[in-house]
């Protein structure tokens, strides 16, 4: 048999996902993971979990016990994406037919046991609420019994599990601080798949923070679905907040003081965070990105539409105007800001002044970067429910095109910015086109590649700026950062 991939493009497949190994585990787990962030942070939960079950996480699928794959649902093409990886799966299982193979996250959460019944290979269905089970879901499987758990939780944040650094490069790491999503915009599918939002004891937080700066990791992302409504005020879901008590309000933690917290905790580390929403977006967060040098100069803003009209059925909590205010008050308190964007091509209805608004909206702020797609109908979203997917594709394409290109002029247009300035960057790993070159990402989240010379792994390094493209700044190392 033809061996499987060991190492897969993430952006085209999932990444397997390896760790260290710890003695006297027998059993074989590989995990590849898809979608956002988050599925990569509850990877490592799962892999933590696991751990404990006597499983060492393993990149050659062929040795592999257990074999899980931590899914998305956003969009149509990430599920496909899945469904063909599934056939590669069951190709291996033919020949280990003892392999057992399951389904983790949001298109588990999405499809529940009906993913048994499609696909014959899968043993094991777990919703992204329900790892705490799956050393007893594992038990079942094993035992020759089908195993489902797709229960949402109110309460579940994992805020106790340590999570494993699976493919750590040991200078960047993900922590969550919320779970879920109570923003019900009519395209989404993530508060039917991940359930109600809750935040995180920030005690919780700033441990986790601090177990990752003694191994001496240097950037934190703090991970949501929507970390500006982060509100911690002793547990409980967030639209619960005015019944708490008065005590509760007064000593409650939102995510301005949050991102504060760490900062002044730890200022020898980076902190960036995502995703954010404009409509719980407040100045009170620009005010502290201000204040700290070591919080990134960077945010993720994803607007969806420029047309008030698509907003509103889009169930956006805010206006065009509101959002370009926004991003006026931004640039006024941080000039540095680097912006991106989230932009669906051909939701339901759109026309082409609807359309050309959106083009009109982009060449106001001229993002830097930008995540654009073409609308796809999720079963049980309200907008599949009572909508009429009524874009040719065709027409979806083209203006998915003409984003695109806009786009990259606006992201060559703001690395010209950074030409001839002197940046720190922070030392990832080697370039993936030149192995005599480092590559990091400076304050506003833009990759910048340089010479190797005598620097090494996770150090801050002052670089100059002397060319771009629309994606990479290239330059030259003069010293080390006073951070490093």
């Amino acid at each position: 048999m033809e061996q499987v991939e060991k190492v897969i493009d993430e952006k085209k497949q999932g990444k397997p996902l390896l760790i260290e190994q710890k003695e006297g585990n027998a059993k074989k787990l590989f995990i590849e993971s898809y979608g956002c962030q988050m599925n990569m942070n509850d990877s490592e939960i799962v892999a933590a979990i696991l751990a404990e079950e006597g499983f060492n996480t393993t990149g050659n699928i062929e040795e592999a016990d257990l074999v899980l794959v931590n899914t998305c649902s956003i969009r149509e093409k990430a599920e496909t994406t899945v469904r063909n990886r599934l056939k590669k799966y069951n190709a291996v299982k033919k020949v280990n037919p003892k392999m057992k193979v399951g389904v983790l996250g949001c298109m588990a959460e999405r499809l529940k046991a009906k993913f048994l019944e499609e696909e014959k290979i899968v043993d094991l269905v777990v919703g992204p609420d329900a790892y705490r089970d799956l050393p007893n879901l594992v038990e079942e499987v094993e035992a020759g019994r089908d195993a489902v758990n797709v229960i949402l939780s109110k309460e579940e944040t994992y805020a106790d599990v340590s999570p494993v650094r699976l493919n750590s490069n040991g200078v960047s790491a993900f922590v969550s601080i919320t779970r879920g999503c109570d923003n019900m915009c009519t395209f989404c599918v993530v508060p039917f798949t991940r359930g109600r939002e809750r935040s995180r004891d920030p005690k919780s937080i700033i441990e986790e923070i601090r177990s990752m700066n003694d191994q001496n990791f240097k950037e934190i992302t703090l991970l949501g679905q929507n970390v500006d409504s982060y509100l911690w005020y002793g547990g409980g879901l967030k639209k619960d907040f005015k019944k708490a008590s008065e005590m509760a309000q007064a000593t409650a933690v939102d995510f301005a003081q949050l991102l504060n917290m760490c900062a002044t905790e730890f200022p020898k580390m980076r902190f960036r965070f995502s995703t954010s929403n404009p409509q719980d977006m407040t100045l009170d967060v620009i005010h502290v990105m201000a204040k700290h040098k070591n919080i990134c100069k960077y945010i993720h803003l994803p607007i969806q539409s420029g047309s008030n009209r698509m907003l509103k059925a889009m169930n956006r909590l805010h206006t065009r105007e509101e959002y370009l205010e926004l991003i006026e008050n931004i640039y006024k308190i941080v000039p540095e800001m680097n912006l991106s964007q989230d932009m669906i091509a051909g939701f339901c209805g759109e026309t082409e002044e609807d359309h050309k608004d959106t083009l009109d909206l982009m060449e106001k702020v001229k993002y830097s970067f930008g995540f654009m797609f073409a609308y796809s109908e999720r079963p049980g979203t309200l907008a599949a429910k009572k909508m009429e997917d009524d874009i040719p594709l065709a027409t979806k394409k083209r203006r998915l095109q003409e984003i695109i290109n806009l786009q990259q002029e606006h992201s060559l247009y703001r690395a010209k910015e950074h030409v001839g300035k002197i940046q720190e960057v922070l030392i990832e790993g080697t370039s993936k086109k030149n192995e005599n070159e480092w590559k990091g990402r400076n304050t506003q989240n833009t990759v910048v590649v340089f010479p190797k010379e005598n620097y090494k792994l996770g150090d801050f390094v002052n670089v100059k700026i002397e060319d771009c493209t629309t994606a990479t700044l290239k330059g030259t190392a003069v010293g080390y950062s006073e951070n490093n």
